[in-house]
């Protein structure tokens, strides 16, 4: 099912109905500020598992991340991190940015890698705000399949390859095409794992 959003003024009563999709096991795929994801609620073991199998890949590895509305999910998804890591998270985000940190109790063992950590992006996007404050808590994302991202921004032909093995498409108008900068904030320095649409330097 494609269902079409305004990107700069979310329609409440879509978001409820996206929401409403999630909260019941449901697999969406939806705009964020780089490129087109799959998402479902963290919480439901299902449809992670599910956004896995159409991947055909396991959770442990499947680089999945924790999408946020702010940084309030910080304390409760991540073990505590150091001033300056905190100051470096407050400067960079919103935007287009996914951290890599040590993963808290909190997190679902499914979602956890084997090295214990989990990804934190929040990214600038009106949608993602609006569903993820609707929902009440993050967004488990994963980028879709393929090496040829230019055929993920309109989403009408990701809907033509993929419509059928989700619940609902988000027509958040045309999406990007570079993927999000990945920061591993695990070690004493930042290291940059992934160059993408955020400018960093480490």
């Amino acid at each position: 099912m494609l269902i079409k959003i305004y990107p700069d003024h979310p329609q409440p009563r879509q978001i409820l109905r996206i929401v409403e999709t999630l909260k019941n096991g449901g697999v969406i795929i939806y705009p964020t500020d780089t490129v087109y994801g799959f998402g479902c609620d963290i919480y439901n073991q299902k449809a992670v598992e599910r956004i896995c199998r159409i991947k055909g890949i396991e959770p442990a590895k499947a680089q999945l991340s924790f999408i946020c509305d702010n940084l309030s999910h910080l304390s409760r998804y991540a073990k505590s991190i150091s001033t300056p890591y905190y100051r470096l998270l407050k400067s960079l985000i919103p935007g287009p940015y996914t951290f890599v940190l040590p993963a808290s109790k909190e997190v679902p063992k499914i979602l956890k890698s084997k090295k214990n950590t989990i990804g934190l992006r929040v990214p600038d996007h009106p949608v993602v705000t609006a569903l993820i404050r609707e929902l009440g808590n993050p967004i488990l994302s994963s980028s879709l399949p393929g090496e040829m991202v230019e055929e993920f921004t309109d989403p009408e032909r990701i809907d033509d390859k993929f419509g059928k093995l989700v619940d609902i498409v988000v027509d958040g108008g045309t999406g990007g095409m570079e993927y999000s900068t990945i920061i591993d904030l695990t070690t004493p320095e930042p290291v940059l794992l992934r160059q993408g649409a955020g400018e960093f330097n480490v």
